[in-house]
C-alpha cells in the first residue's frame, strides 16, 4: 500500500460518524494525516493553522449556504484544494462545483475504495468527478466508439500506468505522436487530463 508521505487531508462534515469514518479509513489506506471539522467555520480555522493538500467539504452542512461555502473555503483556504462531497448524485451540482473551482465532486454513495482512489488523485492535483455524472447523457460505449484504433491502444497504455515514452516504444511511434493521440482522445472523451481519461475507460469497464 502506497503511503502518501506528508499528505494532509481535512474532512469537513457535520455528521460525527461520517467524518470520523472517512478520516479513519483514509488513515488506514495510507493517507498520513486526516483531520476533521464539524462546521465550515471550523474547517476554515483549521486551514488557517495547517496547510492541507485537500479538503473534503460536505455540501449539505448547515453552515454551507450552498456553493457559497465552497467559494468561501477556496478563498480562505490558503491554496488548499477543495472537493465537494454530497449525498446527491446531481450532474448539475457536480458541474457547478467544478466551475466554482472545486478539484472534484465526491458522492457519498461511492464505494470506500473508490473514494480513497479519488482522494489520492485530487491530493496530487488531478480533477475528479464520476463520469456517470458529467456525461450521464452519453453511454460509455458511445464515447469509446469515437476513438480510433490507435487512440484506443494509447488509452490502454495509459490505463496500464505507462508513460508516453513507454507507450511510444510499445506501439513503435514517436513520443510526440503519442502526445498528440493523448490530447485528441482526451478531447473526445471530454477528459480533463490523461488520468481522467483512464478513469473514464475503467468506469466503463473497457480495460
Amino acid at each position: 500500500m502506497e503511503r502518501l508521505s506528508g499528505v494532509k487531508i481535512l474532512v469537513a462534515d457535520d455528521h460525527d460518524l461520517v467524518r470520523e469514518t472517512i478520516a479513519a479509513f483514509l488513515i488506514a489506506e495510507g493517507i498520513e494525516v486526516a483531520d476533521t471539522a464539524a462546521t465550515l467555520p471550523d474547517a476554515i480555522q483549521a486551514m488557517s493553522q495547517t496547510r492541507y493538500d485537500l479538503m473534503l467539504l460536505d455540501y449539505d452542512m448547515p453552515s454551507m449556504a450552498g456553493l457559497s461555502g465552497l467559494v468561501q473555503a477556496l478563498a480562505e483556504g490558503r491554496g488548499t484544494r477543495v472537493a465537494l462531497m454530497s449525498g446527491s448524485t446531481s450532474r448539475a451540482l457536480a458541474e457547478a462545483a467544478l466551475a466554482a473551482g472545486a478539484i472534484g465532486y465526491v458522492p457519498k454513495k461511492m464505494a470506500s475504495r473508490a473514494m480513497v482512489a479519488a482522494v489520492r488523485l485530487m491530493a496530487k492535483g488531478d480533477i475528479f468527478a464520476p463520469i456517470g455524472l458529467l456525461q450521464s447523457d452519453v453511454a460509455p460505449g458511445a464515447l469509446m466508439a469515437m476513438l480510433t484504433r490507435r487512440e484506443t491502444s494509447v488509452l490502454r497504455g495509459i490505463c496500464e500506468g505507462k508513460s508516453n515514452k513507454e507507450i511510444a516504444r510499445d506501439l513503435t511511434l514517436q513520443e510526440v505522436t503519442v502526445k498528440l493521440h493523448v490530447k485528441t482522445l482526451s478531447r473526445k472523451l471530454d477528459a480533463k487530463n490523461r488520468t481522467h481519461a483512464a478513469m473514464i475507460a475503467r468506469n466503463g469497464g473497457f480495460f
